[in-house]
């Protein structure tokens, strides 16, 4: 006889997810920094597994900016919702000295989504790019933005800015994006990534999925397909684990081997790079993903 999963069941936590945080002098100093220059970091909001060697060996970071508040409310994300007051313009100049200060060979520029503001933030986005060139131009920049309302000014706003690579996530497969995601619509997040790609075909661009919240490999492989329609040059794909009890459950933790499966379709589908694993999130070794890609765009028209 088959047992039915009660609501308050869970599903197991595999061995290969438990991993201790290393809050070593490195991540401590760095932590301070960011405190004394009010700057916020998805790396620490997120409680990411990888901070320690992002931060302290590969020299990368996640900085995520125009406040903590986001106006969106996914069932999946940890960040607090509700309706921002502050738009804190000196923010760029902030971000552009702590890059200096952490010596990063590649900074990741995310932020929460701002359906508040006109432009959705992409002003802040762009200045923010700027002084970092100015102040770290050996830096590479990524830019990870949320859709900015689909509305194609802000977008060009932020690319005119040009940053080395354009990410944006689908997050999850088609049958499942208005479940997951809020406001953010899954046809309007590949339109953006197309757009990007004919505004600056020699940028690259990205996106990434998080598995385990009850889609099937073949739609994931249909997600795959339709990514790389729309000309996107690197996916990431990971693990998506519960950040409380009050969003969406894990329906499935998928193993190491079939994540190396996942890669390797991905990589036969014509992606110039794919990082997928357990604990692989969208700025995992981003520094390599650009030197790669841009590598191969420059070379080879896609």
């Amino acid at each position: 006889m088959i047992r039915m999963e009660t609501k308050k069941e869970r599903v197991r936590k595999p061995d290969w997810l438990k991993i201790k945080l290393n809050t070593n002098e490195n991540y401590s100093g760095l932590k301070k920094m960011m405190r004394e220059k009010q700057l916020h970091t998805v790396c620490e909001e997120a409680k990411c597994p990888n901070i320690h060697e992002c931060w302290a060996v590969r020299r990368t970071a996640t900085f995520m900016i125009l406040g903590d508040v986001c106006t969106r409310a996914c069932r999946f994300c940890a960040v607090k919702t509700g309706l921002p007051t502050e738009l804190d313009w000196l923010e760029p100049e902030r971000v552009a000295d702590s890059v200096v200060q952490m010596n990063l060979k590649h900074v990741v520029i995310t932020a929460v989504a701002r359906d508040d503001l006109k432009d959705g933030g992409a002003g802040v986005f762009a200045e923010t790019v700027r002084a970092i060139r100015r102040k770290s131009p050996l830096t590479s920049i990524e830019v990870l933005p949320s859709d900015m309302g689909g509305v194609y000014e802000n977008l060009k706003t932020l690319l005119e800015a040009r940053p080395d690579i354009l990410n944006h996530n689908i997050e999850t497969v088609r049958r499942l994006s208005n479940r997951v995601r809020a406001r953010a619509k899954y046809d309007r997040s590949l339109e953006f990534l197309r757009r990007a790609k004919e505004m600056l075909s020699d940028i690259p661009t990205k996106s990434s999925i998080m598995v385990g919240l009850g889609e099937t490999k073949e739609e994931i492989i249909e997600s795959m397909d339709d990514l790389r329609k729309n000309r996107v040059n690197i996916l990431t794909i990971g693990q998506y684990l519960q950040p409380t009890k009050n969003h969406l459950p894990v329906i499935k933790y998928w193993t190491p081997a079939e994540f190396a499966e996942l890669k390797e379709i991905a990589l036969s589908k014509g992606f110039d790079h794919c990082e997928a694993g357990p604990l692989v999130r969208s700025s995992y070794h981003a520094d390599e993903q650009v030197d790669q890609a841009t590598k191969k765009i420059q070379g080879v028209s896609i």
